[in-house]
């Protein structure tokens, strides 16, 4: 892998030498880590025109950079192990720069708090400091196969553990003992932990975006939808399903599911190279706003996921772009009625071409709607 994170720092530095800058520093921990290898907390990345130096607020004795959370820095890096005396490793990295004799720094403007860019100046006056935008992000959006590797085994820990949760008695318990139960689920299968909160919502809770799980208990004849997922030598994937719990559905209940997952099936089919983000998020989205349910729906269909749960691109009705090949997203239209409840269906997919099969479903658990 040292040669992948080589490349990487390799197509970052001649874009910065494109626009005039002998070095960056990277400071938001998700590109550290993709850039780097591992991202210990607090660690930030220098791109010198010399050596590519990690620094680091502690030693890798302590056993920080190894960790699966945080990767295993690649071996082509310099480590620096900075005493708890040095304080922010971003400043340390920008005096080093001075010291190195660089003119220009670039920096990642949106990551850094005033304090911090301050602090910046403060050592390294006459350091010009040029914002290097979203560069990173925009070079994490195509995954390379080891990365989509990363995501299947990432979305097999998913399906597993929802598998086993679906198979235990459910009425009776609450949202947030069910949460629990799943998120230790993904731990004994192997994932470093979960890959965002983990949302179980009953009755009248289910199909919200983002619900909180709280004290109320499974009841027969509930919709309940659960959204997870697990994080996987870093790397996020994201599943959502809604079951009725004890009973065969009810009519608004299979009416209403039947619609959501014929959303979802439209937004899959939409994932093809070329295609536009918004004509996703519109394939989906036609079909709710047809049956009437156009101010219940969210501002998008689906994002992007990989080293953050939440990364570009944005399937939005005002997104910009088209879709490549090797772009994992997620697809996840739902419904809510105040009261009732609702319906979430959430998969992550790869952008695949057509002459190799299309979009690749990662996540398998079946989208039924089962009566638990």
């Amino acid at each position: 892998m040292s040669e992948v994170y080589g490349v990487r720092r390799g197509r970052l530095r001649d874009r910065c030498t494109a626009t005039g800058s002998a070095a960056a520093l990277i400071s938001r921990p998700a590109n550290v880590r993709y850039l780097a290898g591992g991202a210990p907390p607090g660690a930030v990345l220098l791109l010198g025109p010399g050596d590519d130096v990690l620094l680091c607020p502690r030693t890798p004795a302590a056993g920080a950079p190894g960790a699966p959370a945080d990767g295993r820095p690649d071996d082509g890096l310099r480590l620096v192990a900075l005493p708890t005396s040095a304080g922010d490793a971003a400043v340390a990295a920008a005096e080093l720069a001075r010291t190195d004799g660089v003119e220009s720094l670039a920096v990642e403007e949106h990551h850094l708090t005033v304090t911090r860019h301050r602090a910046l100046r403060s050592v390294a006056p006459r350091l010009r400091l040029a914002d290097l935008g979203l560069a990173v992000e925009q070079q994490r959006i195509v995954k390379d196969e080891d990365e989509i590797a990363c995501l299947r085994i990432a979305a097999e820990i998913t399906d597993q553990a929802l598998g086993e949760l679906l198979e235990s008695i459910l009425v009776g318990r609450t949202e947030r003992h069910l949460a629990l139960e799943l998120e230790r689920r993904l731990v004994d299968h192997g994932a470093d932990g979960p890959a965002f909160a983990t949302s179980v919502a009953t009755g009248p809770n289910s199909g919200r975006v983002g619900h909180r799980p709280g004290d109320r208990r499974v009841e027969e004849g509930d919709f309940l939808s659960v959204c997870l997922g697990a994080n996987y030598r870093g790397y996020r994937c994201e599943i959502g399903r809604t079951f009725v719990i004890g009973t065969s559905p009810a009519g608004w209940q299979i009416e209403l599911y039947d619609l959501v997952f014929a959303a979802q099936r439209a937004g899959r089919e939409a994932l093809l190279p070329g295609t536009a983000y918004r004509e996703v998020d519109h394939a989906a989205r036609q079909i709710l706003d047809a049956a009437g349910h156009g101010e219940d729906l969210t501002s998008r269909t689906g994002h992007g996921v990989g080293l953050e749960i939440d990364e570009d691109p944005q399937l939005a009705p005002a997104a910009m772009g088209k879709l490549d090949a090797c772009v994992p997203v997620t697809v996840e239209p739902g419904v809510h009625l105040p009261g009732r409840g609702g319906v979430r269906i959430d998969d992550t997919l790869v952008v695949r071409q057509e002459a190799d099969g299309g979009p690749e479903l990662l996540t398998i658990t079946t989208k039924e709607l089962l009566a638990l």
